[in-house]
């Protein structure tokens, strides 16, 4: 039973400590490198869910009070770490977003620029040089 506590525990701080990780890395601008999208954290998650799921709150009562301590701080440094990572991933996507939006209306307003002084040129005619009988 505390074996199965201290597993949790064991998991749940590679999990904090790869997402704080992954959180230096977001903030320095290189989120390429992010291990959370890796074959083998996407593993330690599963076996994570794993172990959370088979760990339930009498046996939590009935672990020493420094292994349920222990358990509650490691999970409440998960928590915080895990909102901050949703959080950074938010911004990170939200700004990515409005930069693409941002050139592409820049584009679309260049491409369909009305000129305000002299007369609109039509547009130029095709010399026909790809035609051969009307067929490209």
């Amino acid at each position: 039973m505390s074996a199965k506590i201290e597993r949790l525990i064991a998991l749940t701080e590679r999990l904090t400590e790869t997402l704080a990780a992954d959180i230096a890395l977001i903030e320095s601008g290189r989120a390429r490198d992010m291990q959370v999208i890796a074959p083998d954290m996407q593993q330690l998650t599963l076996l994570y869910n794993r172990e959370a799921s088979g760990v339930d709150i009498a046996m939590t009562k009935a672990a020493p009070a420094a292994l349920r301590q222990n358990l509650m701080a490691a999970t409440k440094r998960f928590r915080e770490t895990l909102a901050l990572h949703a959080r950074l991933l938010t911004r990170v996507k939200n700004a990515s977003e409005g930069l693409i939006q941002a050139i592409a209306s820049d584009v679309d307003k260049k491409r369909n620029a009305a000129r305000p002084y002299g007369r609109a040129l039509p547009p130029p005619r095709s010399s026909g040089a790809m035609l051969y009988n009307s067929v490209v």
